[in-house]
């Protein structure tokens, strides 16, 4: 597995775990990074997904698809963007961004993993 690789499935590993507590016990995440408790299905929906997309993760660091990897600096460098708007539009609260910043400075290790292995 390329170093590129071992920091997507890393990063597909924390997708797993983050969308396993999503979905089982989704209070215990809101509850510590201070955002309102959910009793709606719809928090279980979004742990299905991350799941889902921490699955993919990890099956194209295991095939080393590096376009995959290119593909996912684009995504994580937008969601930090669109989060940024919706805490800057008061839709939610700043804590929110500690997640869009894991998943950017993740991104930000997979580019300059890529990098690497260009030279």
């Amino acid at each position: 597995m390329s170093y590129a690789a071992k920091t997507v499935f890393a990063f597909g590993a924390y997708m797993l775990g983050q969308g396993a507590i999503l979905l089982l016990v989704p209070n215990l995440l809101l509850g510590i990074v201070g955002l309102p408790l959910a009793n709606e299905v719809w928090v279980r929906v979004v742990g299905i997904a991350v799941s889902v997309l921490g699955f993919f993760y990890i099956m194209a660091a295991r095939e080393d698809f590096r376009p995959f990897f290119q593909w996912t600096l684009i995504s994580r460098s937008f969601q930090l963007i669109a989060f940024i708007g919706l805490v800057g539009c008061g839709f939610v609260s700043p804590i929110i961004l500690l997640f869009a910043g894991t998943e950017f400075l993740s991104g930000v290790w997979t580019f300059f993993a890529l990098r690497q292995s260009k030279a």
